[in-house]
């Protein structure tokens, strides 16, 4: 039997800036959703693989993901990603340094726009991104399938929660 995957992303920003006046409170609420429903396949609004773990990088290193190939599904299947529809990182709170999510100059994944560019989680933050198009962030075995996850400093390691989401083709 093939696996099947059904992927919901459900998103809510919610604020309300309050003022309190002489004789009333002025209100601003605002609530902004997201949310996105991908069934399984390959093309646009569709993805078939999934992958999340937890993990820890030592002070002052590097955790690089190869994407293509180096990952397993929960059912011990290798996964190879060729599109990239969704990262969520969230930080522990309990980290001191930042996890360092960035593209490698060498074999990096183009989630970010050039070489090196990449985005700091600090501990307690997350770093949520998806494309539900087809063929926007391609990932390339052995020239384009690297995504590193670096410790942002000395003394202690961090940890990390991390979801991919993709397409096999």
């Amino acid at each position: 039997m093939a696996t099947s995957l059904k992927t919901v992303i459900n998103l809510m920003l919610s604020a309300s800036l309050s003022n309190p006046l002489d004789l009333v409170t002025g209100a601003a609420p605002m609530e902004y959703p997201y949310k996105k429903t991908w069934t399984n396949g390959t093309t646009n609004d569709k993805a078939d693989l999934v992958w999340s773990d937890t993990r820890t990088v030592a002070a002052s290193t590097t955790d690089p993901l190869d994407l293509a190939g180096s990952l397993s599904s929960v059912y011990g299947a290798t996964l190879t990603f060729v599109e990239l529809k969704a990262v969520l990182v969230v930080a522990s709170t309990a980290n001191t340094n930042n996890v360092r999510v960035n593209r490698p100059a060498s074999n990096g994944v183009p989630l970010f726009l050039a070489a090196s560019d990449g985005i700091d989680v600090p501990p307690g933050g997350c770093f949520f991104w998806a494309c539900p198009a087809d063929g926007k962030v391609t990932v390339t075995a052995s020239t384009g399938d690297i995504l590193n996850f670096d410790n942002s400093s000395s003394g202690t390691s961090v940890t990390y929660d991390i979801v991919l989401i993709g397409a096999s083709a």
